[in-house]
């Protein structure tokens, strides 16, 4: 499951609504009538077991024939465009918390209060938060929620072993913005030069590096780092945005953000973590991992099942306690959408309650993919994750203590967005200073001060 964040079109969010305001609502009178649900989604790992959902869907309602089609990330969120343009989208489609705002300005998507069977479904089945994440400010639930995510720290134990270092060194880790803690001298013992010299050793050499403390995902954090450093940020008093939910202001000029930002991408100028380039970064952090190019990857739970497929004994860790005495792990979730120009919308409303029930939801969680949305059926999940080999303790613990990062919703993400990964990218390949933020940040909140959706 990609999370990574893309610009979402090349289409501005103007002219996208220009060509909405009619085929949205004036050609759904001439859509012939249909018991098709056409449903999209881009993790081709969750479609098979969607497919067995939709196959049970099916039979209980044989009226209705759940279609599922699956695309990638990049072409997901174009053809979705696309299709809200042109009348040929689906009916219902797995959406993601940084897209759907803008949906909900567009008037393209549904409240889910609308219909009796999503209406119907008890928010209270869910696991804390979720149903937040996907409440607009008009009090509308715009996405049903469907499962949820943290990241956590990857590793090898017979690598630790080799260093001297122990498990149990990683729950009791802390950081520093000014000398990295316990966790930056753990990253530096296993950062090793090809001659065989660690990092905290005389004689390293920073510019050829065999094997890295530290792997690194996205280029440059992905607009809020999170599965890079949204957690160190957070656990040094920073935000980026005034209220993570609904915020008007972004705050990327904090001094304590930026002083997490420098002392996290300083890492690579210490030979610690890869420069920029040094990977594919297509390939993500977990290739990094597994191939033995780095000793420590974090990375989120959606991508437990890959790391299980590996041939590589894995343990899993927390993110490193802060300076604040936390050590929080930014937590999002998937939902359900359905789109405003379906011909199908009850159908839709339909079959998005039934992927949210108990009978779908644990088929899901059986599979081990993610940790499904309902909290009856995520110890499923749970069991099914250990016996792949993956400890899940690290990934449930910020949940189940309180330490969680809400992922930001605001308006203008296509244009936040826009913005902030040229500045993360130069900030990771060019090594520019986290202060370089503060005037894309003056510039983020031009838009908000003159934007009509804050008001």
């Amino acid at each position: 499951m990609n999370r990574k964040l893309r610009r979402f079109t090349s289409l501005s969010a103007t002219a996208l609504l220009a060509l909405t305001g009619c085929t949205a609502s004036d050609t759904n009178g001439d859509k012939a009538s249909s018991n098709v649900i056409d449903y999209w989604l881009w993790d081709p790992v969750q479609q098979v077991a969607y497919e067995q959902c939709a196959s049970d869907f099916n039979q209980k309602n044989p009226n209705y024939e759940v279609k599922i089609t699956q695309y990638g990330w990049d072409d997901y969120w174009q053809l979705l465009t696309a299709g809200f343009i042109a009348d040929t989208g689906p009916d219902a489609f797995s959406d993601h918390v940084s897209q759907y705002p803008q949906f909900v300005d567009l008037n393209v998507i549904e409240p889910l209060e609308k219909y009796e069977a999503t209406a119907d479904v008890d928010p209270n089945v869910f696991q804390d938060e979720l149903v937040d994440l996907w409440t607009g400010q008009d009090g509308n639930l715009y996405g049903m929620p469907k499962d949820w995510d943290t990241i956590a720290a990857f590793y090898n134990p017979e690598t630790l072993e080799k260093a001297g270092i122990s498990p149990t060194e990683l729950d009791t880790w802390e950081w520093n913005p000014q000398d990295g803690g316990s966790f930056e001298d753990i990253i530096a013992h296993l950062t090793v030069d090809k001659n065989g010299v660690r990092g905290d050793e005389p004689g390293f050499d920073k510019k050829n590096v065999e094997v890295y403390g530290i792997g690194i995902n996205d280029s440059g954090g992905g607009t809020f780092g999170q599965g890079q450093w949204a957690s160190f940020v957070a656990s040094n008093g920073g935000k980026v945005v005034n209220s993570p939910s609904w915020g008007d202001r972004y705050q990327f000029d904090d001094p304590k953000l930026q002083e997490a930002i420098d002392w996290y991408f300083g890492l690579i100028d210490k030979g610690y973590m890869p420069a920029y380039g040094q990977f594919n970064n297509s390939d993500g952090v977990v290739n990094q991992l597994l191939n033995g190019h780095v000793a420590i990857a974090f990375d989120g739970s959606w991508m437990n099942a890959t790391y299980a497929a590996g041939d590589m004994e894995l343990d899993t860790a927390r993110f490193p306690v802060g300076p604040d005495g936390t050590a929080p792990s930014m937590m999002n979730g998937l939902g359900d959408s359905i789109a405003s120009n379906s011909d199908n919308k009850e159908g839709a409303a339909e079959w998005i309650a039934y992927m949210a029930s108990n009978e779908c939801q644990t088929k899901i969680a059986e599979a081990g993919i993610v940790f499904p949305s309902r909290k009856d059926a995520a110890p499923v999940a749970s069991q099914a994750f250990e016996e792949m080999g993956i400890p899940v303790e690290a990934f449930e613990a910020p949940v189940n203590e309180g330490e969680t990062i809400q992922f930001p919703i605001t308006h203008n993400g296509p244009d936040v967005r826009a913005m902030l990964l040229p500045a993360f990218e130069d900030i990771y390949a060019n090594r520019e200073p986290a202060s370089s933020l503060t005037q894309v940040n003056d510039a983020i909140n031009v838009i908000f001060e003159t934007s009509s959706d804050n008001k």
